[in-house]
């Protein structure tokens, strides 16, 4: 330090000083401020530029706009927004290929019989379910930037829309209906999902153009896996009447997870003993599958396709024995073959349907981009947020053209991705060969398939999320904050609904971050002997004070929820309170009773940003404190916090000479300046 201009020894500090205390060693001037800017110069300002009128500057903006889409601009565009031209020419060949077309086409047959359960959870005809398993997959291979990223149908999506479209489009109250009514039901019920879909990849691109991808950061990890968690038991509730072969409406709206328990249990006696046996025996031959291939994973080539062996030996046993006509089992008959006829659904339902929409697509973006997140750190590479928003949009949208229902990128065929050896997106259109396979020639081979089976499917495929709760134990040691954040998300998930709990899990961890910036704890500190560092007074008792000096530093954002508690501080510490008579007490040294104080230097490097609630009351603590006889310092303002300050009276009540650019620089003026006797220097941090 020595070597910076101004170097000198402290006047008052005399070389008999105690050799610890280092500032008895040369060291340079305190650097003020304006000093500071001096010496090394601050940011170059902006000349002002003369008003300009609207016409000129709208002409300007727009030859940089034409300047921008030259050749090297659109390919540079070109290139940001179609990642493939970025990965596919230093795509490896001979190392990748055989990974992804084996990861792809095991993804693509488990698709096929998740993607017919998902639909039936979104009450719409299985066909449906194969159509979002082959659009989204294909568009999101082209715009995605999740190399290890599977989209297609999710089980909470599922829930989310399934649930929206049946208070949409609810069922007769009479029932019994004709084949032509349950084709007209079932039309509108598609329109309505579609509708749903179109709306969520409207809200996702608004989102790109707006550039919000940042918003994925408002839903917390314990936000998201309480969630998935919560809406795995929404799930499991939701599948009962079809396991047990009862013919229910689906309950929806808040403590609907109750009302259809209540509404199983009352039916329990009309239950079909075929169907409770076809998924006694599906959920005995899934559940050990799931679990060999968690625990085998390193072993086996590929995982077992459990999925794929049930829908055939079902589809089989239940065209040998006529099961749908003897024992009136449901099945899933005729598949139509091919692709819909692309239309635009109904636009002027998307009013009655963007309160659903909303939640849906902050879900979508929110699991698809903690996934791709998760992977990307993983395999080391780099995702971007708002080029997922845009491949997530486009998506939803293109596809709900043709009948699909929302989509997002799904927890289970992810990591069945990344198990079976996927290395690319190119994985992605193997797994839509498969699923194209079925819709244009394998179609009828399902007909047979009981819809029992395909529930088993649903509860088999929460594993993952239901295991979420494991982590419990874990958060509440690292975190008890984050761990009330997932029980209150899970509560609000199970007893509300997906859309409520969500919505109660965000504002929750949102006022856990306001409510901590306003827990400001007190510490009394001195300085270490020998050293530059301040240490809780608490840690040692060999620690330095200056009578008449306190430093007070406030680590947190001073703005109006915080101002009333950080003005309650500086008059327990400085004591201008009225209400004091007595000299101010340091806390962490009992019994102790400081002398007046004469310089209060206010730390404000752990200030991330001050609103003009918190500037105005700096400026009051600044008038009150001259009004006292305290010299008043200020140090480690940054260039924000201090131009609020400044626009807010501050340097109508201290100099520029009272800025310092750090605490140790404040600290050495007032002992130099201010004729404080001693090398003992005591700081309080708020």
């Amino acid at each position: 330090m020595s070597g910076l201009p101004g170097a000198g020894a402290y006047p008052g500090l005399s070389e008999s000083s105690d050799p610890k205390y280092p500032l008895g060693a040369r060291l340079r001037e305190p650097l003020t401020e304006s000093r500071f800017q001096q010496l090394f110069g601050g940011a170059k300002q902006e000349p002002e530029l003369p008003a300009e009128s609207l016409l000129p500057r709208l002409c300007r903006l727009w030859r940089l706009r034409a300047g921008a889409c030259s050749r090297p601009g659109a390919w540079r565009l070109m290139l940001a927004r179609l990642p493939p031209l970025r990965w596919l020419p230093l795509y490896r060949w001979r190392a990748w290929l055989l990974g992804d077309a084996v990861a792809g086409v095991t993804v693509g047959v488990v698709h096929v019989p998740q993607g017919m359960a998902f639909a039936l959870l979104t009450s719409v005809p299985p066909v449906f379910g194969l159509y979002t398993s082959f659009f989204p997959v294909l568009i999101y291979s082209l715009l995605g930037t999740g190399r290890h990223l599977s989209t297609g149908t999710f089980a909470v999506l599922s829930l989310m829309t399934g649930s929206a479209v049946e208070r949409l489009v609810p069922e007769p109250l009479a029932g019994n209906l004709s084949a032509p009514e349950r084709e007209q039901l079932d039309a509108q019920r598609v329109g309505a999902a579609s509708t749903l879909a179109f709306g969520s990849g409207a809200l996702m691109l608004g989102m790109f153009a707006l550039q919000l991808g940042v918003l994925a950061t408002f839903l917390s990890e314990p936000v998201v896996k309480a969630l998935t968690s919560g809406a795995a038991l929404h799930v499991l509730v939701s599948q009962l009447p079809s396991l047990l072969g009862l013919s229910l409406p689906r309950q929806i709206g808040c403590f609907s997870l109750f009302k259809t328990l209540a509404a199983v249990v009352a039916a329990l006696p009309r239950s079909s003993p075929a169907e409770l046996t076809i998924s006694a025996l599906s959920l005995a031959l899934l559940v050990p599958v799931k679990e060999l291939n968690v625990r085998f994973r390193d072993r086996l080539p590929t995982p077992i396709p459990g999925e794929v062996v049930m829908v055939l030996l079902a589809t089989i046993l239940c065209f040998t024995s006529s099961l749908d006509t003897r024992y009136n089992v449901q099945i899933v008959g005729l598949l139509p073959g091919g692709f819909p006829q692309p239309h635009f659904p109904n636009l002027a339902e998307l009013p009655r349907t963007l309160a659903d929409s909303l939640p849906i697509a902050l879900v979508t973006f929110a699991v698809s981009a903690s996934l791709a997140s998760i992977y990307a750190d993983k395999y080391n590479y780099t995702i971007d947020s708002n080029q997922e928003l845009l491949a997530h949009g486009v998506s939803n949208l293109i596809s709900s053209l043709f009948s699909c229902f929302p989509n997002s990128a799904t927890l289970a065929t992810t990591s069945l991705l990344v198990d079976a050896g996927g290395n690319t997106q190119l994985a992605g259109l193997f797994s839509c060969t498969v699923v194209l396979s079925v819709l244009l020639w394998l179609g009828p081979f399902f007909y047979y398939l009981p819809k029992a089976v395909l529930a088993c499917i649903n509860i088999a495929s929460m594993r993952q999320m239901f295991f979420q709760m494991q982590e419990l134990p874990q958060l509440w040691h690292i975190s008890r904050v984050d761990f009330a954040v997932w029980m209150v998300t899970w509560v609000a998930v199970v007893a509300l609904n997906v859309d409520l709990g969500l919505a109660v899990g965000v504002v929750f961890s949102m006022m856990t971050v306001v409510c901590r910036t306003q827990r400001v704890q007190c510490l009394a500190l001195g300085l270490a002997e020998g050293t530059e560092l301040y240490r809780p007074l608490k840690e040692s008792h060999k620690l330095l004070q200056v009578p008449g000096l306190c430093i007070l530093s406030c680590p947190t954002p001073l703005y109006f929820g915080t101002r009333g508690q950080f003005r309650r501080s500086l008059e327990s510490h400085l004591g201008l309170g009225e209400e004091e008579k007595d000299a101010p007490k340091l806390e962490g040294i009992p019994g102790t009773v400081t002398e007046p104080v004469k310089v209060a230097i206010l730390d404000f490097g752990g200030v991330t940003f001050v609103d003009a609630a918190g500037a105005r009351e700096v400026a009051q603590l600044a008038h009150r404190c001259q009004k006292a006889g305290i010299h008043l310092l200020l140090a480690q303002c940054s260039a924000s916090v201090l131009g609020t300050l400044t626009r807010a009276g501050l340097l109508d009540q201290v100099t520029t000479e009272q800025l310092f650019v750090s605490v140790q620089d404040a600290a050495a003026y007032a002992l130099e300046k201010l004729e404080l006797t001693g090398p003992k220097i005591c700081t309080v941090w708020l």
